[in-house]
């Protein structure tokens, strides 16, 4: 590990993991309850349509997080996407397999947000883009997250 790079070491403070869900790639972040911030970390691949739980229980191993955070998409008027059950499925298994509380955040337009922060202010090509953004949208999910003072509950679906 490069002790320069602050995402290369695991910070003080209660360490919480953000998710992008998506049904082709999942965008992680990592952020930290005593600096209230949130960094992107990286994209995982879905294998075959399913999450890369491999990929997932070594950042959980690394990171040692003691919650996870999940962001939840859901139309304007509060009924579920079509992918949301697909979402809501992700974080029973996520707290099935690490028995981590996980937390439900709104993710209204993170995707849209993190596209327009690379897209426009950085000038990320369209290649890049599609890299990142998801890494992006999980760290303005955990971001949110972080930022709201009721965030001491776990929601279970």
């Amino acid at each position: 590990m490069d002790k320069r790079d602050p995402l290369s070491r695991k910070i003080d403070g209660d360490t919480y993991l953000g998710f992008d869900f998506g049904t082709k790639k999942i965008g992680i972040a990592v952020g930290q309850t005593m600096t209230t911030s949130a960094s992107a970390l990286q994209t995982l691949k879905s294998i075959n349509q399913a999450p890369d739980w491999q990929g997932i229980s070594k950042l959980i191993q690394e990171w040692q997080p003691i919650g996870l955070v999940v962001g939840i998409s859901r139309q304007d008027d509060g009924t579920d996407n079509p992918v949301t059950p697909r979402m809501l499925k992700f974080c029973r298994q996520l707290e099935g397999r690490y028995q981590l509380p996980v937390y439900q955040q709104d993710e209204t337009l993170t995707t849209f947000e993190a596209k327009q922060l690379l897209f426009d202010e950085v000038s990320v090509n369209a290649t890049k883009l599609w890299a990142v953004q998801d890494q992006l949208a999980a760290q303005l999910i955990l971001q949110t997250w972080l930022n709201n003072p009721k965030k001491d509950i776990s929601v279970r679906n």
